[in-house]
């Protein structure tokens, strides 16, 4: 999604007056599943408004909505371990809704949609790079073809499990959270009111993001984080276990869980890049940076990256400046450093906040968010910075 996106928005560099377009390559080494309206796909994004302007920038909002998007209105949190509770209403911050939980596989078919009708970008799929060779005017990928592709720049768009990061070198602060998420399509007794809804347990944070399957409101897709011992023996479970484990689990704020689609398990790590620039190779998203998937920020993050990122290439093009230089990718990297930092640095603070079993810190949790619940003015603009706004 991020490597698609950032081709995408450096292609309307060709809106510059007497330049010429930039040639853009898109290498992917798998092809995508074509979206299925009858099935949801597990993964899913909830993307922010700013995202969401993104892209509506790289024009596929409108179609990323005509295959499936659904809005949600509010957000319920609450605490297994004690009363404190937060509810978050779009209609206090006056706009029609707080996001968008999109499967990652509209996102993608939308974005190469939209790639396929633009000259300058090659999409090159499927295709392995497994060489690179980095000189000082260009940078050239060899593939598993034989074919050798040179440019100005190379973005690392590929993940957590970044090759291009570990090919450069690129020295990263990592620990392993000792957690494992479960994620599944469920279908619920009650409609999910267009909620998102939110528990935090001391052995891991529950998700259930809403979906809106052309009215039908009895989906959710689930991220469930638990400590690996009990991660595995969920996934062990039957169906119709799982079901029941997860519906006391989650409160039963939806009635029962009627029906859960095929799950799949991943571990929980979080990564960042000290650096995430070097001399012609900029890396973006998941191989910049991963984190706790509990505020679903990790994709929006990534789509900021690129937004700066092009807005520094493009403005590097409009003053003849190679925008393969460090000096230019270190404007994007002053840019998004410190706001990837800060949301990373909240996101541990949560995790550490709602795991911890003492019960001063109980005390305070409940305290806190009931007393948060009730301050409007700062409540919404919590929400606002965490829609990007």
């Amino acid at each position: 999604m991020v490597g698609a996106v950032a081709a995408c928005l450096l292609s309307q560099s060709n809106s510059l007056k007497k330049i010429a377009p930039l040639k853009i390559a898109l290498i992917e080494n798998s092809v995508a599943t074509p979206f299925n309206s009858d099935q949801f796909d597990p993964r899913v994004a909830a993307i922010t408004e700013k995202s969401r302007q993104i892209l509506s920038d790289c024009g596929v909002w409108s179609d990323i909505e005509g295959l499936r998007a659904s809005p949600y209105l509010a957000m319920n949190v609450w605490d297994a371990e004690s009363t404190g509770r937060i509810r978050f209403d779009c209609h206090d911050i006056h706009l029609p809704n707080l996001g968008h939980i999109v499967e990652s596989r509209v996102i993608v078919e939308a974005l190469l949609n939209k790639i396929a009708s633009l000259d300058n970008i090659d999409f090159i799929c499927p295709a392995t790079i497994h060489q690179y060779r980095r000189e000082q005017e260009n940078i050239t990928v060899e593939m598993d073809d034989g074919t050798c592709i040179s440019g100005s720049l190379l973005i690392g768009a590929d993940g957590g499990n970044s090759r291009v990061r570990d090919h450069f070198n690129f020295d990263c602060k990592q620990w392993d959270y000792q957690h494992e998420a479960i994620v599944a399509t469920i279908k619920t007794e009650n409609p999910n009111e267009q909620t998102a809804w939110q528990r935090f347990m001391p052995t891991g944070p529950l998700a259930l993001l809403p979906l809106n399957n052309q009215g039908d409101l009895h989906h959710c897709s689930i991220v469930w984080s638990q400590r690996p011992s009990i991660a595995e023996d969920l996934m062990a479970l039957d169906d119709s276990l799982f079901c029941d484990e997860l519906t006391r689990a989650s409160e039963y704020c939806l009635g029962k869980v009627t029906s859960v689609s095929r799950r799949y398990k991943f571990p929980l790590r979080q990564n960042h890049a000290v650096d995430y620039v070097l001399p012609r190779v900029a890396l973006v998203g998941d191989a910049a940076h991963t984190i706790h998937p509990l505020a679903g920020q990790g994709v929006n993050l990534g789509f900021a990256d690129v937004a700066a990122l092009a807005d520094e290439v493009i403005r590097a093009r409009g003053r003849d400046i190679d925008i393969g230089d460090e000096s230019i990718l270190k404007r994007y990297q002053r840019r998004r450093k410190p706001e990837n930092l800060a949301t990373m640095g909240v996101m541990e603070g949560f995790k550490n906040l709602f795991s911890a079993d003492q019960l001063p810190l109980r005390l305070l949790r409940s305290l806190g968010m009931s007393q948060l619940d009730k301050m409007t003015p700062l409540k919404n603009e919590i929400i606002k910075r965490a829609m990007g706004l």
